[in-house]
């Protein structure tokens, strides 16, 4: 029987450490990992396991070891650290909670195992007397307030109890900030620098013990600082348990087939997110650079959201004028190049095989003689790769008039054009929600107006055209760009950005990214109080990341200026007359054959 336990076991912790490295993109987990990490994530202990409540912490703790590893970066980390000790222990907490709560809209399988734990350690909590403030640390009060408002974490009356002392106090400081906190999760240096910034303010810690606590957490890292007090009450409530009952909860309540590890691991192509940590690390170390006083007031809205449908139409009306003048050159332009597409997707086949689908063209001579054999033919295989295309469009103040309506011709003839031929296209606008640095610039003012704040304005993405949406749907969306009003600043780097963590998500096996833009980014808010550069500098990093880091293709079209300093394919046009031959030839070039990724 002890074999049998140990086999088990076995199983168990060969399966917790290939789905660690597979949750954490690092497939070399064993050679690389550092001490601790290896503690954590290979060497996983699995002798003291002899109840269902063990097996849940061990694979909770497995996979908070492994997102820490995927989504939590050092460097980052320790940029915003609090300078204060004892806010420190707090700050670990609340990264421990972002990671964790990444890893749960990552996969259910994950979310199902922190939810279980939580509970179980929640609902095995004894305190004998909580009488005063004094008596809860503040580390515990807090770790339950983000588990209640991050991951949903039901608490029950002692533990609610424990948190009532200090919830007033965690509410005044954070609530008017938790929407900004979890709509950041994926964006470490946005959040990190907000939770410590608040941190900073409250004026919770009195007591030298907290102090003391808080001292010796640090010295474990990002470790929840609760750990030990957890493990102690488990302790004091764990059972002596017999080979019989150690058989049957292995045998019956957590079975090895019952882990789900296949499910987990379905949505993940371990050679992609293998390089996808690399490729994320690269963007990490570009925005590292790049500073933004607040994203708080920041929108991305559907194009349908800016006006009603009646305005909409209208404005489409007043772009379809527009297209009347170019209407041989669009015909000539979309009929060129979906013959052109439409050719590397046209059917070809190998004949005279021995299998395959039978060749009715061969049948007339099996008929003037039977003794000839039956022929058969197959389908080739076709190099057309499914595709999609990403348009980003410029939409500041300096587009207005001429600039804008053919940015919108040129989305119009794409989206059609390349949608005939089973290419997607996703048509992408970025400017800012208002002039002169917005909200964002207000409440730079009421904080005393800090030097070099960074982004100084409130952005705004809109998406005109899903990827998945039918041009006929999406029309109307193309005629507001002409929308009065909407052109404002433009801050070309983050856009990219936004465009890039939209198509790099996409299952398409090839990615192409088009910029139409009228030259560099202007926004006079940001600019008057940072350095000149300091946009131009954010979008030549962002635009070489994508180029020479990852696989999706880039092409550039300057509307009446030479954007060539910024992107490595771009074109100039100055009229719509040209858009015709010089996209044909653009486009052409990019569909012949796919660069090499370096």
């Amino acid at each position: 029987m002890s074999a049998k336990i140990d086999n088990l076991k076995e199983k168990f912790r060969i399966a917790l450490t290939s789905t660690a490295k597979v949750i954490s993109d690092d497939f070399d987990l064993i050679n690389k990992s550092s001490e601790n990490d290896k503690k954590n994530l290979n060497s996983i202990e699995v002798d003291n396991l002899t109840k269902p409540s063990d097996f849940i912490k061990l694979r909770a703790e497995t996979d908070s070891s492994a997102l820490k590893k995927k989504f939590s970066n050092e460097t980052i980390y320790r940029k915003n650290l609090p300078s204060n000790n004892s806010s420190r222990s707090l700050y670990n907490i609340a990264e421990k909670i972002r990671y964790e709560a990444l890893g749960g809209k990552m996969l259910k399988g994950i979310e199902k195992n922190f939810q279980e734990n939580y509970s179980h350690i929640i609902n095995t909590k004894k305190k004998d007397q909580l009488k005063t403030k004094e008596d809860v640390p503040v580390s515990e009060a807090f770790e339950l307030y983000m588990l209640k408002n991050f991951h949903q974490i039901r608490l029950n009356a002692l533990t609610s109890k424990m948190l009532n002392f200090w919830e007033k106090d965690f509410e005044q400081s954070i609530e008017k900030h938790k929407r900004f906190l979890q709509e950041n999760l994926e964006n470490q240096d946005n959040y990190g620098s907000r939770f410590s910034q608040i941190l900073e303010e409250m004026d919770i810690f009195q007591s030298e013990e907290d102090e003391e606590k808080t001292e010796e957490n640090q010295d474990q890292g990002q470790d929840n600082p609760s750990n030990d007090d957890k493990d102690k009450d488990k302790e004091d409530n764990k059972d002596e348990n017999n080979d019989q009952e150690t058989q049957a909860t292995l045998d019956a309540d957590y079975n090895v087939d019952e882990f789900n590890i296949d499910e987990q691991l379905s949505d993940t192509e371990s050679d992609e997110q293998s390089s996808e940590q690399i490729v994320q690390k690269n963007l990490d170390n570009i925005n590292l650079d790049y500073k933004i006083f607040t994203t708080q007031y920041d929108e991305i809205t559907k194009a349908e959201k800016l006006e009603n449908a009646n305005e909409a139409a209208k404005l489409r009306k007043t772009l379809d004028q527009q297209l009347v003048g170019f209407q041989d050159v669009i015909t000539k332009l979309a009929n060129k190049l979906q013959r052109q597409l439409l050719a590397k997707q046209n059917r070809a086949w190998d004949f005279d095989l021995e299998e395959g689908l039978l060749d009715s063209s061969k049948l007339p001579r099996i008929i003037m003689d039977p003794y000839n054999s039956l022929s058969f033919k197959k389908e080739k295989d076709l190099d057309f790769k499914d595709t999609i295309v990403t348009l980003l469009i410029d939409n500041s103040g300096s587009m207005r008039g001429r600039p804008i309506t053919i940015a919108a011709i040129c989305a119009d003839i794409l989206s059609r054009t390349l949608e005939r031929c089973s290419v997607k296209v996703e048509i992408l606008g970025f400017t800012t929600k208002n002039w002169k640095g917005g909200q964002s610039r207000e409440l730079w003012n009421k904080n005393s107006k800090p030097k070099t704040p960074g982004r100084l304005n409130d952005l705004r993405h809109i998406i005109y055209k899903g990827a998945d949406t039918h041009w006929r749907q999406a029309k109307n969306n193309l005629g507001l760009m002409l929308k009065e009003g909407l052109l404002k600043e433009n801050i070309d780097g983050e856009a990219i950005s936004w465009a890039y963590n939209r198509i790099k998500k996409r299952k398409e096996e090839r990615k192409i990214m088009m910029v139409i833009s009228d030259g560099a980014p202007v926004d006079d808010s940001t600019l008057s109080v940072n350095s000149g550069d300091f946009l131009e500098k954010h979008l030549k990093k962002m635009v070489k990341f994508i180029e020479t880091k990852t696989e999706i293709e880039v092409l550039a079209i300057g509307i009446g200026h030479d954007v060539s300093r910024y992107y490595d394919k771009a074109i100039k046009i100055t009229d719509v007359n040209e858009l015709g031959d010089v996209m044909i030839s653009q486009l052409s070039s990019l569909f012949e054959t796919k660069r090499k990724f370096h």
